[in-house]
């Protein structure tokens, strides 16, 4: 890998579109620590290190900011509201025929889903950045911090629309800056900012273990980490590349003189359809009734039990729940992006057919029947993950976004590969072996 990077460098193009990719990354590190107007900023830093890694609810969207939102900079909400509009438009293809329509138009269609998809957006970013002003307001941002109710000293209403439009118009050019590197760098824009986000809290969430440590001033626990790490990387590696792959084969058609078709190919199912959407859904799913909960003034039972219950990670009840949701909506996810009937139909209509196995109905139902098998283990690797950050709780007295683990391993792996396929598929088109050698 090493070695073809020092190629892409070589490659006066591709280091051209390496090093913009490199400027956009730093743009964009840059803007995580530029605080908005109106507020106390040595008062967030008290708070920060008050808190000392343990955020509670926001824990998961800080991550996703690369540390930004707790810092409450112009960059706080990071790149969460575009993937949340990408996710609610991707579900919403499904419900609506006209989205649907737009889906199968091709280039246009598509340009017009991601014209909405950054209108949605825009829209998101006002609804969170208004949460979380009226958060760092009320104190509620960093709970036990003794100053965090004077984290925002001006809370007039000119003020408080003055940090919404920053923080609105901060996810807008996050926005910007992703498109601009999916059309002149290196991979996709916005997976790579994500990358960056949660990259960045590596080094203080490694740190923060060893200084917690007990065992030769932490670094037997620093090791073992690293070493878990490792494991854990090899392990995602392997499944995310594993896919069981469906043979079809192509009927040899005449057409005037010439012979079309007769080909052989195969339809690839990834054990993790998926992705790591189904823990998106089950963390987002699990933090509203402790968000509820956080906001309510009442006392009464549902309150406390779900402050008992729901709030630690390490909590029996909140383990189970959060395994079984991830379960549900990994079936969910892969059963409306993959759609059996479309594929079968398109396949019938070129001439191709599973061997063995009859063109039309037979065909759609045997691909759903081979996907809901891979899913079972794909949708089980996920929820073992995702819990691997509450194992390192209990055993590490870690916090709940630890590193190797989770959401964070599964983006900064997958996103890895994509990106490494990217600059290898462009190496090969440019340094090709001849005919002749």
């Amino acid at each position: 890998m090493l070695t073809g990077f020092a190629r892409a460098f070589r490659t006066p193009d591709l280091r051209k579109k390496l090093l913009f990719t490199l400027a956009i990354i730093v743009v964009y590190r840059v803007g995580t620590h530029v605080p908005i107007p109106g507020v106390d900023y040595k008062s967030v830093q008290t708070c920060i290190d008050v808190a000392k890694g343990n955020q509670g609810l926001f824990g998961l969207v800080n991550m996703f900011s690369g540390g930004a939102l707790l810092q409450i900079t112009i960059f706080a909400l990071g790149i969460m509201p575009y993937i949340t509009a990408s996710i609610i438009l991707q579900l919403l293809t499904v419900v609506i025929p006209r989205l649907e329509a737009l889906k199968k138009e091709g280039q246009a269609g598509t340009a017009k889903i991601t014209q909405y998809t950054r209108y949605l957006t825009v829209a998101l970013a006002i609804l969170q950045g208004t949460g979380l002003v009226a958060t760092a307001r009320s104190g509620a941002l960093f709970t036990g911090c003794p100053v965090a109710t004077s984290i925002v000293p001006d809370q007039s209403i000119f003020m408080t629309i003055t940090m919404v439009i920053t923080m609105t118009a901060g996810t807008c050019m996050v926005m910007w800056l992703g498109e601009l590197i999916t059309d002149r760098g290196i991979g996709n824009g916005m997976s790579i900012l994500m990358f960056i986000s949660i990259a960045a809290t590596f080094p203080s969430a490694l740190w923060a273990i060893k200084t917690q440590g007990s065992l030769a001033d932490g670094w037997i626990e620093f090791g073992t980490v690293i070493l878990v790490g490792l494991v854990m990387v090899g392990l995602v590696v392997f499944v995310e590349q594993a896919q069981r792959r469906i043979p079809v084969q192509y009927a040899k058609r005449m057409i005037g003189r010439r012979s079309y078709g007769g080909t052989s190919t195969y339809i690839p199912l990834k054990v993790n359809q998926a992705g790591v959407i189904p823990v998106i859904f089950a963390s987002s799913l699990l933090y509203i009734p402790a968000l509820i909960a956080q906001f309510s003034d009442s006392n009464s039972g549902w309150k406390t039990w779900i402050q008992a219950n729901m709030v630690k990670g390490d909590h029996p009840v909140y383990i189970t729940l959060y395994f079984l949701l991830i379960v549900f909506f990994a079936f969910f996810y892969v059963a409306i992006s993959f759609n059996p009937e479309e594929v079968a139909d398109n396949m019938k209509k070129y001439g191709g057919f599973i061997p063995g196995i009859r063109a039309g109905r037979p065909t759609a139902e045997y691909l759903s029947y081979v996907l809901n098998r891979i899913t079972w283990p794909g949708s089980l690797y996920l929820g073992l993950i995702a819990l691997v950050p509450t194992m390192a709780l209990v055993g590490f007295g870690a916090n709940q976004n630890f590193p190797f683990g989770g959401t964070s391993i599964l983006i900064i792996v997958g996103v890895g590969l994509e990106t490494v396929k990217q600059i290898e598929s462009q190496l090969q088109q440019r340094n090709y072996e001849g005919f002749l050698r």
